[in-house]
C-alpha cells in the first residue's frame, strides 16, 4: 500500500511503499550560507524520517544538489558529522539550479523503515 503525507497539488513530502520511505527534496531557508542551509535541511530530514518510522541510520540513498559545487566541501563537512559512522548511504551529488533563488542545497532521501 502506498501512503502519502504532507501532500498538496504538486507533491508529497513523504511517500511510503512497503518498507521504503521516499522524501521530497528538502531545503533550508534561502539566503542562509551553505552550512546553515545544510544543517536546516538535515534537521527537516530527521523530522520527516521519524514521522515515517525511519531514521538517518536507515537511509539507503541520498541525492544532493548544490547550486554551486564550490560549496561541496562545506556541505560535506556538515553531512559527514550528521551521518552515523559506518552507515553512510549510497550517494550522488551534482550542481544544478536549485528551485528558488538563494537556495544553495537540496537533498532527496530514500530510506528503509525501522523494523
Amino acid at each position: 500500500m502506498i501512503t502519502r503525507a504532507h501532500t498538496n497539488a504538486r507533491m508529497s513530502q513523504i511517500t511510503t511503499f512497503q518498507n521504503l520511505v521516499f522524501l521530497a527534496g528538502q531545503v533550508g531557508d534561502p539566503g542562509d550560507d551553505i552550512v546553515t542551509q545544510t544543517r536546516d535541511t538535515l534537521a527537516k530530514i530527521d523530522a520527516l524520517l521519524a514521522e515515517a518510522g525511519s531514521s538517518k541510520a536507515h537511509i539507503l540513498r541520498a541525492e544532493i544538489w548544490l547550486d554551486d559545487m564550490r560549496d561541496f566541501a562545506a556541505m560535506n563537512e556538515v553531512w559527514e558529522a550528521w551521518v552515523p559512522q559506518g552507515q553512510a548511504p549510497a550517494r550522488a551529488s551534482g550542481e544544478v539550479r536549485v528551485g528558488r533563488p538563494g537556495l544553495k542545497v537540496e537533498i532527496l532521501i530514500t530510506a528503509a523503515k525501522q523494523v
